[in-house]
């Protein structure tokens, strides 16, 4: 049985293989295709909501497949955009949100919002990692979380970006060997703990987060066997709880219940 240091290196080592092959799959291939088909057809939010389809690509591609169903908290996303330093994107911790807000910006670019490369191929290939993540953990999702975790390095800024991701806090806490019960430790004691471990900018060298990641291998290699299948896998799942707080969490659960 494959480790998750092996396992991981050996992906890490061809990420163009490894996304070349996401991408050649025939479920990928042929979504990827309607997408690109139809975005530029997108004029407006109700445009990308109404297609279901294109809506649920584009979810996806920015890792907010679970959110798909909450059609009016997107709205809100969309609408409001991220100009604004009280924009509603702006008040979520998991930065997913302001990253979608930006790549289909109606608010600030109208009609034209899905002009840009980021909103067409620039999505596509977004799309394509996540399919390539998660076919990398479905053994082992180890190896997805250390993938999850080198693609969103370079977006880090301060320990409060990992807080707000699930799945980052794992990574951290199992290579820092930090126990999961911090997590009830005050959120700015958190962070403390965090950096005065780990040098965010350390994170932005090639080498030093090939260095971190080795040792979150080798630590989750030892904590999980035998893997278990449940467990880390809902951590993709739960970034938006661990993200925001009571009164947002209130807010999603009443547009839901009155939106779209």
């Amino acid at each position: 049985m494959s480790t998750t240091v092996s396992s991981y290196q050996l992906v890490a080592a061809d990420l163009p293989r490894a996304l070349a092959s996401a991408r050649s799959k025939p479920t990928v291939a042929r979504e990827a295709e309607y997408y690109l088909a139809h975005i530029q057809e997108v004029k407006s939010i109700d445009d990308l909501l109404g297609d279901h389809r294109l809506f649920a690509f584009a979810m996806k591609a920015f890792g907010l497949e679970d959110m798909t169903y909450a059609k009016a908290f997107m709205r809100k996303v969309l609408s409001e955009g991220v100009d604004s330093n009280t924009a509603f994107a702006r008040k979520l911790a998991d930065t997913r949100y302001r990253e979608f807000a930006e790549a289909f910006n109606f608010q600030r670019y109208g009609e034209t919002a899905t002009l840009f490369e980021r909103s067409r191929q620039g999505t596509v290939d977004r799309y394509v990692r996540q399919v390539m993540e998660e076919d990398a953990g479905s053994q082992n999702e180890g190896v997805r979380l250390a993938l999850y975790f080198q693609r969103k390095a370079a977006t880090l800024t301060s320990a409060y970006g990992i807080l707000a991701d699930a799945a980052l806090l794992k990574v951290a806490q199992t290579a820092l060997g930090l126990p999961a019960a911090m997590s009830n430790f005050d959120i700015d004691r958190q962070a403390e703990i965090i950096s005065a471990r780990l040098d965010i900018d350390d994170l932005k060298d090639p080498a030093k987060l090939a260095k971190f990641l080795t040792g979150f291998s080798a630590r989750w290699d030892i904590a999980n066997q035998p893997a278990t299948p449940t467990g880390p896998a809902l951590l993709f799942s739960q970034p938006l709880e661990a993200g925001i707080g009571g009164d947002l969490l209130a807010s999603l659960q009443n547009l839901r219940l009155g939106g779209r």
